[in-house]
């Protein structure tokens, strides 16, 4: 497995039954054989191609607004680590249950599966955030049965996890964003749209 240097930016694309859906431009912080961490700028632009499933739920939105967000995944779970800075503070982090990251030459695939777990910062004490979401995933045809099924599976681990306070995450608990970093204009994103998923 080839890594990404860190400063590179790769597309972090949402791919719905076999089409990406959402592209976003990230960079990378950090990348090893187990975790991949990249930073998703406040500015940054969001594109969305086409897709038969119809719109994404962020749709008519063209750049990510309010925060930078620090994304930190690792190989083979179904879930990343978001954790939002305001004017370079740490305002908290979600557990974003997502598919595993699956990755490409230029960047890695995942998809939403609706529900997180919310961490405010200071870490103290979670709530969940969003959790009927996963049932209507399921009935318009985002999720199968099974899907959601692994999602609870997954969603029971963390939260049993998050209650005996452990974090494999908490080494980047102390991290702030280069206030030097800009969003990426996305030109190089938009070129590889017609990259398959």
């Amino acid at each position: 497995m080839e890594l990404f240097a860190p400063g590179m930016v790769i597309d972090r694309r949402e791919v719905l039954h076999g089409r990406t859906w959402l592209v976003t431009p990230v960079r990378v912080v950090w990348d090893s054989e187990d975790i991949l961490v990249t930073y998703l700028a406040e500015g940054t632009p969001l594109l969305f191609p086409d897709h038969p499933f119809g719109p994404h739920p962020w749709h008519g939105r063209d750049r990510w607004t309010g925060t930078g967000v620090l994304q930190v995944h690792r190989e083979g779970d179904a879930y990343a680590v978001w954790t939002f800075y305001k004017d370079g503070e740490r305002t908290g982090s979600y557990i974003n249950f997502e598919a595993p990251i699956r990755r490409w030459e230029q960047g890695f695939d995942t998809v939403d599966q609706g529900v997180d777990i919310w961490i405010p910062a200071g870490g103290t004490g979670w709530q969940w955030k969003d959790r009927a979401d996963v049932t209507t995933l399921v009935q318009v045809g985002r999720l199968t049965q099974d899907e959601a099924d692994a999602v609870w599976a997954q969603t029971e681990e963390v939260a049993a996890a998050l209650d005996r306070d452990e974090r494999w995450w908490s080494p980047w608990d102390g991290w702030t964003p280069d206030p030097t970093w800009q969003a990426p204009d996305g030109q190089a994103s938009r070129a590889r749209l017609s990259t398959p998923a």
